[in-house]
């Protein structure tokens, strides 16, 4: 399946770091070589495409050298963000994930994936128990009640390619994973020192 990286944000809540949010330095490593290396060590990721923009300049410079495709985009609309890539990928679906999930493994890719290819559903969306979340020392942004529960989305999902192109609707599902690596989403300098302390 291929893989598409969103790496073009403004990253606004990092600011104060005075560096690109994707390149973010967590436990030695930035947080989107981190995912990068967690996806090429997937055994069912056969491409990987990552969206920059001009807010990452040094991003799409440190992924070039990496040898990782990449393409353009606004930077400034994320729906318009992702139409530009899914229109340089081939495949009938694409697996999506955000740079600021940098403790990522493998195995969750590859579980994740499986999943959708015994599904019925134009896109599956990974979620994780808020509670999950929450004991993991992070503050979900957006959270969501099902079953008598409260969700967060990880920002991993896998769209039929195609009909999303065509602007139609896609049918949905939600597969819960409750591992720590989909819980950690760096986006502020707290939970940059929560994912410090969870490589330690």
């Amino acid at each position: 399946m291929e893989a598409l990286v969103m790496a073009g944000g403004k990253g606004t809540r990092m600011a104060g770091l005075n560096v690109e949010k994707p390149m973010i330095e967590i436990g030695g490593m930035c947080a989107v070589g981190r995912v990068i290396k967690a996806l090429r060590g997937a055994r069912m990721v056969d491409e990987i495409l990552v969206a920059v923009s001009p807010n990452t300049p040094s991003t799409e410079i440190y992924l070039n050298r990496l040898g990782i495709k990449t393409v353009k985009t606004s930077g400034e609309d994320y729906v318009g963000d992702l139409h530009k890539s899914f229109s340089k990928l081939r495949g009938d679906y694409v697996l999506g994930l955000p740079s600021d999930i940098p403790l990522i493994k493998s195995r969750t890719i590859d579980y994740f994936i499986e999943y959708f290819n015994r599904n019925k559903n134009d896109s599956v969306v990974a979620i994780i128990e808020e509670d999950t979340v929450i004991e993991a020392g992070f503050k979900p942004s957006y959270s969501f009640e099902m079953n008598g529960k409260r969700w967060v989305i990880s920002g991993m999902s896998i769209m039929n390619r195609k009909r999303l192109l065509d602007d139609e609707v896609l049918s949905c599902d939600y597969f819960v994973l409750n591992q720590i690596d989909l819980a950690i989403n760096v986006n502020t300098q707290r939970e940059l020192e929560v994912a410090d302390l969870f490589l330690r």
